[in-house]
């Protein structure tokens, strides 16, 4: 329940990275030692990871510097059955990494938000490419090999999550593996990080060209987990949308290059440091823009929703087209019933914008994630 129209001001601390703890979780299950991770974001996909992890038998306990200790040395590889797995989609990290280091999984079908079709085929595709047979019966998911072996896997799209998994399987296979139209987002190359200091060979992370040369296993390690760049582009779109002076902490600019120039062609005005970013109050009429998401360095999908609000306030006709997930625009919807003017077709949004608008309070439903984070916005907004 949000009581509208008041200006926020402050600061925030922006937490770990979801996309990055989601796959550095199940990655753990390649080593053979204690990992320590240190920020592990307190949300519910990690703490369904957790209960995933503790069904293999795994140990995870938190130390007095709240650091998550993760130890798999009785680790079973068992059927992964439980709720657990459909409740997100991250769960199909533990296709690779148990592949990889049992060359055999079975699984339920992870789940995860409705944005439309997300098939995971690039994903099975590089799985067999290094050796594997893929066998689907009814809900499960059964992947195995008596050898992993290196291959050249080229993706016909840069999927995050094939490019995750595929380096996961390959990194115990043997031989080298080469990623082509690899995706680059930053949560890659800190899970590579991870899996370097832990004995991997991997280069190239963040390019479009990854070079993975298995090795026979992996040791423990400790490792700090980056910023979200999704949840610091969240609070910079709000304090632009309803800010009166509002200071991002821990934010790396460079992940969120792309929202940055978009607030600066609508004539926002923010101030960048090392590690934070400043929104002076929006005392002036912003300017429509053009928004097409792309993968990494390109604008987030993820971030298409929360600045939705902001074009709302734009003196003009805004359009966001989203190439990742073209049916992405179910919050527009609930955007409308507020007092927007958004039409949706082809996956597009049209949203006239009004330097006047009042946005009025009802009652709305987050369809997923970050429409939820786009509809707090509006109601912060709305009278």
């Amino acid at each position: 329940v949000i009581k509208g129209g008041k200006k926020l001001k402050g600061e925030v601390t922006i937490s770990s990275s979801k996309n990055a703890a989601v796959a550095i979780l199940p990655a753990v299950v390649l080593g053979s030692e204690i990992v320590k991770l240190y920020d592990v974001p307190h949300i519910e996909d990690v703490h369904v990871l957790i209960q995933l992890l503790q069904e293999l038998n795994i140990n995870v306990t938190t130390d007095k510097n709240n650091a998550l200790v993760i130890d798999p040395t009785d680790m079973n590889n068992i059927v992964l059955c439980s709720r657990n797995v459909s409740r997100l989609r991250a769960s199909y990290y533990f296709m690779g990494a148990l592949l990889s280091r049992y060359r055999y999984v079975k699984m339920l079908y992870p789940g995860g938000c409705n944005l439309g079709p997300r098939p995971i085929d690039l994903h099975l595709k590089g799985f067999e490419a290094l050796g594997a047979k893929v066998t689907l019966e009814g809900d499960y998911i059964e992947i195995k090999a008596e050898e992993l072996i290196g291959d050249e896997i080229y993706l016909d799209f840069a999927s995050v999550g094939a490019t995750i998994n595929i380096m996961l399987a390959a990194t115990l296979a043997r031989g080298r593996t080469i990623i082509a139209n690899a995706a680059k987002e930053p949560e890659i190359i800190d899970l590579s990080s991870m899996l370097n200091k832990m004995g991997a060979r991997i280069h190239g992370a963040g390019t479009s060209k990854i070079t993975i040369d298995g090795v026979s296993r992996l040791k423990g390690c400790i490792h700090e987990i980056i910023p979200d760049r999704i949840e610091a582009g969240t609070y910079i779109s709000l304090a632009a949308a309803i800010g009166d002076g509002i200071l991002v902490k821990n934010v790396i600019p460079q992940h969120i290059e792309a929202l940055l120039s978009k607030l600066e062609e609508m004539g926002v005005d923010y101030n960048v440091t090392a590690d934070s970013v400043y929104v002076f109050p929006v005392n002036k009429t912003l300017k429509p823009i053009e928004i097409t998401t792309q993968t990494f360095p390109g604008f987030a999908t993820d971030l298409q929703q929360p600045i939705t609000p902001l074009l709302m306030k734009a003196d003009g006709v805004s359009l966001v087209q989203d190439k990742i997930y073209p049916e992405r625009f179910k919050h527009c919807e609930q955007l409308n019933k507020m007092g927007g003017r958004i039409v949706v077709n082809d996956g597009k949004a049209v949203i006239y914008g009004n330097s006047n608008l009042k946005l009025a309070g009802n009652n709305v439903r987050a369809t997923d994630l970050r429409c939820g984070a786009g509809l707090i916005i509006a109601a912060l907004m709305a009278e």
